[in-house]
């Protein structure tokens, strides 16, 4: 199953859940099947608003390009690789980027061969036909295919420096189960989490998922926003970066593009909760951990 250029609408549209949901039949989710580009057409929504960050081109040249420099063996690689880029090209606010009927979209007509590509499982004895999930189509924004993607260059990145997010996705734990808490909403405490993933304090997916765990448990008792404050980001910085969007360039295939110059993460409250985490880390039970004790 592919999509080619030609066939592409040249701006993004907005495709409702319920409307997606009807489209998701086995074909479509075993990959042998196309979704049915004239029917979404006519289901979907244009987006009102001018301007060149709504097209089409430059984000499936990104998922064309994705397929290309990831073989079989390592397609969970191209998530590192994708993010920061599929965040860089679509210049979005959080409000925008919290539509689903937008992924849903991208998901059904831009791009559906990258989500069958990225997320169908290996055939088994078992399930000679296996299915991708729906909800990598159609899903909340942690588990939608490209959706999480974006959510995890935009939570975990420093202002303009995209070296954390890249970190952040080369662990599928990180993807799977840290950008699912609310916690990480907050610049300082999902800055401290990586940190604690670049420098080796945390490395398997086991330890991963332990210290989210003990994360998302102290966030409930604890004020972050308190112990570790964050003005958050310049809003006019983010603003005057989405509208450069008409001019800027593709982003580069071989280098980190910029983020938003919206301002770092406060270093001194990420390195009061690094140290936090560090012990609510030591503390937390690991699976296995104790047979390599």
């Amino acid at each position: 199953m592919t999509r080619a250029m030609e066939d592409l609408p040249e701006r993004l549209h907005r495709l409702r859940d319920a409307l997606a949901s009807k489209y998701l039949t086995r074909g479509v989710l075993t990959g042998q099947e196309r979704p049915p580009l004239v029917a979404l057409m006519r289901s979907a929504e244009p987006i009102e608003e001018a301007g060149t960050r709504w097209s089409t081109a430059p984000v499936r040249d990104l998922f064309e390009d994705a397929m290309r420099r990831f073989d079989e063996g390592s397609r969970t690689q191209a998530d590192a690789w994708l993010a920061p880029r599929l965040h860089a090209t679509l210049r979005m606010t959080r409000a925008e980027a919290a539509d689903s009927a937008l992924w849903n979209f991208l998901a059904l007509v831009v791009a559906p061969d990258y989500v069958v590509w990225r997320h169908l499982p290996r055939p088994t004895k078992k399930n000679e036909v296996p299915t991708v999930a729906a909800a990598r189509f159609r899903g909340i924004h942690y588990t939608q295919a490209l959706a999480r993607l974006w959510w995890a260059a935009e939570l975990f990145r420093d202002g303009e420096d995209y070296g954390p997010a890249v970190a952040a996705c080369r662990n599928q734990d990180v993807l799977n189960t840290v950008l699912r808490l609310d916690v990480i909403d907050h610049r300082p405490t999902a800055r401290a989490v990586i940190r604690l993933l670049e420098t080796g304090a945390v490395g398997t997916g086991r330890e991963v998922n332990a210290l989210a765990t003990a994360v998302n448990s102290a966030g409930s008792t604890l004020m972050f926003e308190i112990t570790a404050p964050d003005e958050g980001p310049d809003v006019d910085a983010l603003r005057h970066w989405i509208e450069e969007a008409e001019l800027a360039p593709p982003v580069s295939r071989d280098s980190l593009p910029a983020g938003p110059e919206d301002g770092p993460v406060p270093a001194a409250s990420v390195e009061s909760l690094v140290e936090q985490f560090g012990k609510l880390f030591a503390d937390a039970p690991v699976r296995g951990k104790e047979k390599t004790a």
